[in-house]
């Protein structure tokens, strides 16, 4: 599979949430282009994961440089993830 750079992999790690130590097997997408780690909301809120707002939202742009249509990332949730023995 390809992105930006050539190449993207998907890898199933496990993800911790720190304030309640649940633990889920989740398929991740790995992208050498990707500036941070994101989680998708609708497992967030399947999950019931705990979210907290941030006091600025960050804007997401498109490839194109148009907005996106999910808007802003406005809340955050805190959560460890690991693959083998690497953890983020």
């Amino acid at each position: 599979m390809l992105d930006a750079c050539g190449v993207f992999l998907i890898l199933f790690i496990k993800a911790l949430t720190t304030d309640t130590a649940k633990t889920y097997s989740i398929k991740a997408l790995l992208n050498c282009g990707v500036t941070g780690s994101f989680i998708n909301k609708g497992f967030v809120w399947a999950k019931g994961i705990n979210i907290q707002s941030i006091s600025h939202p960050i804007p997401v742009f498109n490839i194109d440089r148009s907005s996106n249509k999910a808007g802003q990332i406005s809340k955050v949730a805190d959560i460890v993830l690991w693959y083998n023995f690497h953890l983020e």
